[in-house]
């Protein structure tokens, strides 16, 4: 899930820190964005620090990637916490006085605003009624909790504590509405699924020194396990020959080759509600492999003798318990014979996976890039979805299409 944490200027802000690291903790992807006046509180740093991300404050940093719009069009859920009543005022109007001010209004995201000030403030009229404003446009307004404010001051006003602030943000991101209680639920469609995610390409030794590879980079399956975490699942990746770094939370089985890759699937997949076959599987390994450096003699080339390797994704949804899920993938090129679809779907039709995720490649497209885009196939070759962009959209496309097929527990 990616979480859009505004944070303006009240003491109570430090608390908000712990938010941020719940909401890590759990998987998610959050971009913080603090009022000017917050960071007398608590300091950029901290914000940069516990997300991994910038943490910029005016409309005019970072202008090339427009993040006073980006901000909000990519969020899936808003908090905004502590919200001060000049804050509440601001909202209310509609104004745009900084970053999280443009952000707010450029998002369609769900905004869920935790306001934090001193009791008389709460109780005057012009917060009450900016207040109520905010909740007939469709704003989720937290109640102040009641307790020790600023100073020797007690009453309605306090900022609730961090787990119930994720409490009621995951209430909101679930369509639930707010609720404080049950701050340990998990958020996302997939809580409670384990899900196996293979990503990279397999290399077969020819010998020593030199193997046969493709130039799969394993982006698109590490997407597809970090989409699967934000959505609750307990996930493992098994990568085979990928430098990247995975995410908090997620078991990771490093292979080389096809038959390495296919030794751990049948290890791993009988307890996965969902398989996905992301990595680019050699189909053919040298006959035999040189114990050294093959030498280079002058001759006029050098003959490999190749031989199939196993079909790890057929194989599967052959063993395949009866409610998981099988999804393969298909790097294809359009050829004299076919076009890439054409040729995705005949694979759909003789694999007989649930799904089939259909990429075209070669000429910058697929392999290495940031973005994507593909077809979801069925095991018919029927269409039943698509997708283009960075290839975290994509893996959430590809999941949607997964929990559609899940039974309910």
């Amino acid at each position: 899930m990616r979480v859009l944490l505004g944070v303006t200027g009240g003491i109570a802000a430090y608390k908000v820190a712990l938010v941020l690291r719940r909401l890590v903790e759990d998987g998610h992807s959050v971009r913080v964005a603090p009022t000017a006046a917050s960071l007398n509180f608590v300091g950029r740093a901290t914000w940069e620090a516990l997300s991994g991300h910038p943490a910029a404050t005016e409309t005019f940093e970072d202008v090339p990637s427009v993040a006073h719009v980006r901000l909000g069009q990519s969020a899936d859920v808003v908090l905004v916490a502590p919200a001060t009543a000049d804050f509440l005022s601001q909202m209310a109007a509609g104004a745009a006085r900084d970053l999280l001010g443009n952000a707010l209004l450029a998002t369609e995201a769900p905004i869920v605003v935790a306001p934090a000030m001193h009791t008389e403030m709460w109780n005057d009229p012009a917060t009450r009624a900016n207040v109520a404003t905010l909740r007939a446009r469709g704003v989720h307004v937290i109640e102040p909790a009641v307790g020790r404010l600023t100073g020797p001051d007690s009453g309605p006003g306090r900022l609730p504590e961090p787990d119930a602030l994720v409490s009621a943000l995951y209430g909101v991101a679930r369509g639930e509405g707010l609720s404080l209680s049950d701050a340990s639920r998990p958020w996302g469609d997939l809580v409670g699924r384990t899900v196996v995610v293979t990503a990279g390409g397999t290399r077969e030794p020819i010998d020593a020194v030199r193997y046969l590879g493709n130039r799969s980079s394993g982006m698109q399956g590490f997407a597809l396990a970090e989409a699967a975490r934000e959505r609750g699942a307990e996930v493992t990746v098994i990568a085979a020959n990928v430098t990247l770094p995975l995410g908090e939370g997620i078991a990771r089985v490093d292979v080389s080759t096809a038959d390495e890759l296919s030794r751990a699937v049948e290890s791993l997949a009988p307890t996965a509600d969902a398989v996905v076959m992301a990595a680019a599987v050699a189909d053919y390994r040298p006959q035999s492999v040189a114990a050294s450096k093959l030498k280079k003699d002058g001759s006029a080339g050098m003959t490999l003798e190749l031989v199939q390797t196993p079909d790890i994704l057929a194989g599967l949804v052959a063993a395949r318990p009866p409610s998981q899920v099988v999804v393969g993938f298909a790097a294809e090129t359009g050829d004299d014979a076919g076009s890439v679809l054409q040729h995705g779907a005949a694979k759909a039709r003789r694999k007989g996976a649930d799904l089939l995720v259909v990429n075209e490649v070669g000429g910058g497209r697929g392999f290495g890039t940031a973005d994507n885009t593909v077809t979801i196939l069925d095991s018919t070759g029927a269409r039943v979805g698509e997708a283009t962009g960075s290839k975290l959209g994509v893996a959430h496309a590809v999941l949607d299409r997964i929990v559609e097929r899940l039974p309910s527990e």
